[in-house]
């Protein structure tokens, strides 16, 4: 794809969302099956081989989104550490689930309003058990899933990141 063709598919969107920003802000969701048995996690929804432009800033549908993949991340660890803080603490789960929900705006990523942050907004995650534990308990699996969680903890307290380009040996 060239600048040109990427401009032509990105105007009637920014236009768009310039005559309507409340349809800028794209949901962002992953879902994730909790095993306890096994200390796992299965992703809900189609896996992809690869990412891609969301439709909302002028990509294909099907392609993952990475705000989508990051949730997905966040979703499989916190099921995963959930599962094994329950096991550790002997409460036995029927069933889990975990869901993470948060959105984004376009209008910050299309550079359309600078205004507009870019990135996800606030993140939402919900367990959902099946368990005979009683709420104090519950809270104590909450509390440490929350601490002992790599991806939770990373978005919760963002690292410093930088990037940087090189060029690659001929």
């Amino acid at each position: 794809m060239d600048a040109e063709t990427l401009r032509a598919i990105q105007a009637p969107l920014k236009q768009h969302y310039r005559d309507n920003p409340a349809q800028a802000l794209v949901p962002a969701r992953a879902e994730a099956l909790i095993d306890q048995e096994h200390l796992t996690c299965r992703l809900s929804g189609p896996r992809h081989e690869y990412s891609g432009l969301h439709p909302a800033a002028g990509g294909p549908a099907g392609q993952a989104c990475s705000a989508d993949m990051l949730l997905e991340s966040l979703v499989a660890c916190a099921g995963v550490t959930l599962a094994a803080v329950a096991t550790s603490m002997g409460v036995v789960l029927r069933h889990g689930r975990v869901v993470a929900d948060s959105s984004w705006d376009a209008r910050g990523t299309l550079a359309i309003d600078r205004a507009v942050p870019i990135g996800l907004g606030p993140i939402s995650l919900c367990f959902e058990l099946d368990t005979d534990a009683d709420a104090a308990t519950l809270a104590r699996l909450l509390k440490s899933t929350e601490r002992y969680c790599v991806i939770f903890q990373t978005l919760a307290a963002a690292p410093t990141c930088t990037a940087r380009a090189v060029k690659h040996p001929q």
